[in-house]
């Protein structure tokens, strides 16, 4: 479900926090579903029970998971996190959009961008 890449220069916990971020966006985590308990997960990747804790509790701050006293961490209802996700995404993708028209760049141009995008994406579906 989670992997860690001890090459990268990203934190463990930011990595872990980026990994159930994406999966709860995706769904694949399913709202009010149980999280791995903190000691489970550590001896799963082998890291400090403490870096676990740091990313649910990051993931509880934004508003990813619960914690349920005595029982542990459940995922929170994401459809209100994935429409935010895409309001911000959609209003950086403008303001890319606003400065490459300064630049020149041509409404053709972001059209083919996207295509290309969206075509590699099918290719590997």
């Amino acid at each position: 479900m989670i992997t860690i890449d001890y090459q990268s220069k990203l934190p463990l916990y930011e990595q872990i926090t980026q990994r159930f971020q994406a999966l709860i966006l995706r769904g694949v985590l399913k709202p009010d579903s149980q999280m791995p308990s903190v000691r489970t997960l550590a001896v799963e990747l082998s890291i400090n029970p403490n870096t676990i804790q740091k990313a649910y509790s990051l993931l509880e701050q934004q508003g990813y998971i619960y914690p349920v006293k005595g029982r542990g961490n459940f995922v929170s209802d994401s459809s209100v996190l994935v429409q935010q996700k895409k309001d911000s995404l959609l209003d950086e993708f403008k303001r890319l959009v606003i400065g490459g028209k300064e630049l020149g760049i041509r409404k053709a141009e972001y059209i083919q961008v996207i295509d290309r995008v969206y075509q590699k994406e099918e290719s590997h579906d």
